[in-house]
């Protein structure tokens, strides 16, 4: 039976991935795509959200316009890494199908309303949707099956050098999802900089048909800024392993440990505090990835998208 799931993107180039991963998976049943600011503004998001569906001919579940700034007024984003358009300059045609007249919030609430303790929510984002659904309706914590996002890190930014984006971008929103009470699994930095897709693996998609030249592209994007911050042209499918960890949960060792979201205006705003080493005496509130089959998960998804000719 396939697990039936919300992915909330703020879809750039590895969220484009994790959305072409988790539609073409039957294995997930994908109930909506959210959109949320964050790459790029979201009225961007949204329609590369729209779009990615069209560009693969596959029918594209519901999609919902959401959040365009965070939970304190503020607007991050972050083109230079995605491109203007934020999907490596795609120029996608205009999408024919529009976006749902609801908010992403409502939108998830219904969706959970309708398929109550089943629905698993996968933020790749922001996680200000989020947020805002649980703040509005505190009682839908209990029927929300459990929520798989992908941000944070135990140790290292990429944003900042205590930060990692998604959660940097909203760390309010971000510390009411941890503490919420929900069963989150965070798939933070620590485990999809372990997991990268090299350029020989990419091309080797392109020949394999249209999806495979999709994320062919995106990766000779992307790879193109990961070599010159990191070093090195294979790139972290940072959203996609998040999805795929659904699919096949031995991907990733998970541990569960404390996890606060530091929300200071200083050097440290957005870090991820996780008690690794259980001094604080807090009780763990997530799950947190701390290591991953990295080789595994690219085998798993160059396999899934070339299957698809």
């Amino acid at each position: 039976m396939a697990t039936p799931v919300i992915i909330d993107t703020d879809t750039g180039v590895d969220d484009a991935m994790g959305v072409v991963y988790g539609l073409l998976t039957p294995r997930l049943e994908v109930l909506a795509l959210t959109s949320v600011f964050g790459n790029v503004d979201v009225e961007k998001t949204t329609r590369n959200t729209l779009a990615i569906a069209e560009q693969l001919g596959v029918p594209g579940p519901q999609v919902a316009r959401g959040a365009h700034k965070g939970l304190l007024g503020v607007p991050r984003f972050n083109p230079g890494i995605h491109g203007d358009d934020g999907v490596g300059n795609a120029n996608f045609p205009t999408p024919r199908a529009t976006a749902l007249d609801e908010h992403a919030a409502q939108t998830i609430v219904r969706v959970v309303r309708e398929r109550p303790g089943q629905v698993v929510l996968v933020p790749i984002g922001p996680l200000t949707n989020i947020a805002l659904l649980l703040a509005l309706h505190p009682e839908l914590a209990g029927q929300i099956e459990r929520i798989v996002l992908m941000g944070g890190a135990i140790a290292e930014g990429n944003v900042t050098p205590a930060a990692e984006f998604n959660i940097w971008c909203d760390a309010e929103a971000a510390q009411r999802v941890f503490s919420s009470g929900v069963d989150v699994t965070m798939v933070g930095l620590d485990v999809t900089h372990r997991a990268r897709l090299a350029p020989e693996r990419a091309a080797g998609l392109r020949a394999s048909g249209r999806a495979g030249a999709f994320v062919a592209d995106l990766h000779a994007f992307y790879s193109r800024f990961h070599a010159q911050i990191y070093g090195d042209p294979a790139t972290p499918v940072h959203d996609a392993l998040a999805v795929a960890s659904l699919i096949r949960p031995a991907l990733l060792r998970v541990e569960r440990l404390h996890t606060e979201v530091d929300t200071s205006l200083g050097l440290c705003r957005g870090r991820t505090v996780i008690d690794r080493w259980r001094r604080t005496g807090l009780e763990p509130n997530s799950g947190v990835a701390i290591d991953v089959h990295g080789d595994a998960f690219i085998d798993l998804l160059c396999a899934r998208i070339a299957s698809l000719g």
